[in-house]
C-alpha cells in the first residue's frame, strides 16, 4: 500500500461533494462509520446520518483541498491527517483540520471515521 492510494481517497471523496449527491458521499463511508463534521455539532454514527448531514452541507456546493497531508498506514487500517480549505458557493474559504480513517474490506478502502473541525484561529 502506498501514501499516494490513500491521498488518493480524498480525491474520490472530493469529487463526490462535487456531485451534490448526497447519497454518493455516504457510500463511501462504512455503515457503522463516525463523522464529526465541521458544520455541525452533531456526531453522525452510521451512513443514513452521515447522508442527512451531506443533504444539507451539499447546499454549500463545497470544493475541497488538501493543504497538508500526513498519511500512516497500519495494514488495513490507514489513517490522513491534516489540513484543508472549503471554498462554498458564495466565495467564502473554510480552512478546517480533517482526520480521515480508512479501513480495507478486502474489496477497497472504506471511510471508517472522519474528523474534521474549522481552524480555531482566524
Amino acid at each position: 500500500m502506498k501514501t499516494n492510494e490513500i491521498t488518493a481517497l480524498f480525491d474520490e471523496w472530493n469529487n463526490a461533494l462535487k456531485t451534490l449527491d448526497p447519497k454518493k458521499v455516504a457510500a463511501l463511508y462504512e455503515p457503522n462509520s463516525i463523522l464529526l463534521p465541521t458544520v455541525s455539532n452533531k456526531v453522525r454514527h452510521n451512513q443514513e446520518e452521515i447522508e442527512d448531514y451531506f443533504v444539507h452541507f451539499l447546499t454549500k456546493e463545497p470544493v475541497g483541498k488538501i493543504d497538508e497531508s500526513n498519511v500512516r498506514i497500519f495494514g488495513e487500517i490507514a489513517i490522513n491527517s491534516g489540513i484543508y480549505t472549503f471554498t462554498l458557493k458564495d466565495g467564502s474559504v473554510v480552512p478546517a483540520r480533517f482526520t480521515f480513517v480508512y479501513r480495507w474490506n478486502g474489496e477497497r478502502w472504506m471511510i471508517a471515521e472522519h474528523h474534521s473541525s474549522q481552524m480555531p484561529e482566524s
